[in-house]
């Protein structure tokens, strides 16, 4: 079985390696998705559907369910998938990231979706400003430098690709969301500005999940508290098996 970890925006797979560092298991993958310090496949246009087929096609590589967790833009894309496809998600684990109508996208994210404001946003990015952000969002300074140096053009272009095909995803994405059969776990910082605690709730009743693990920092669950959802994750997992036997 095998645990599979899927980063947001503008993160790469790295985000992960805290919480993969303080797991028992061994058998975990952080995927790199098309254009986040990951090639982009051919004719690969970064819309929010293609990011959901490419998850489906790499799952289903691994050729059994998988304890799939997500997030950020991670989150949405894998409670798609586990909608979609629950024949390939065994447990589901995810936050920060609202697939909800009631969801208004945050200030980041209007300024992406919006043609040519967005591209001027990407031109006129400066690695110290940007990094300084997220610091205030609780990312430690140098994390915050390595991950925004790693914004090239092609990441750039795959943000405002993915953004732009996101603008109602909430509205199109929330339906199916009662289709989701694995056993799930949500953990969301109580104090994440830019995704507030609130659609933790929200998306608690529409998976039907039994906790929530709401934890004291912001946006950046996985750097900042690392250790406490490797142990949430542990314990889901087991609790997981033990409904599959």
């Amino acid at each position: 079985m095998t645990a599979v970890f899927v980063h947001g925006v503008a993160d790469t797979f790295r985000i992960w390696k805290g919480v993969q560092r303080h797991l028992k298991r061994s058998d975990s993958i952080a995927l790199a998705l098309p254009g986040f310090d990951s090639p982009v496949p051919p004719s690969f246009q970064a819309t929010k559907e293609e990011y959901v087929d490419w998850l489906i096609d790499r799952l289903e590589r691994i050729g059994e369910p998988v304890d799939l967790v997500g997030h950020d833009w991670g989150c949405i894309l894998t409670l798609r998938v586990a909608s979609l496809r629950p024949d390939l998600v065994r447990t589901w684990a995810g936050g920060s990231g609202p697939v909800s109508a009631a969801y208004e996208w945050h200030e980041f994210a209007h300024i992406w979706q919006t043609p040519g404001v967005g591209e001027r946003w990407m031109r006129s990015l400066d690695i110290e400003s940007f990094s300084r952000q997220l610091e205030a969002f609780g990312v430690p300074i140098d994390e915050a430098r390595a991950t925004v140096a790693r914004i090239d053009d092609t990441m750039k272009h795959c943000i405002l690709q993915l953004y732009r095909s996101a603008v109602n995803v909430g509205a199109e994405w929330e339906p199916r969301l009662t289709e989701m059969s694995a056993p799930s776990l949500i953990f969301w910082g109580q104090h994440d500005s830019t995704t507030p605690v609130e659609y933790a709730d929200r998306l608690q009743k529409a998976i039907d999940a039994p906790d929530i693990l709401k934890l004291e920092c912001g946006h950046f669950t996985p750097i900042q508290c690392p250790q406490a959802i490797a142990a949430a994750l542990e314990d889901h997992w087991a609790h997981g098996n033990k409904k599959m036997a």
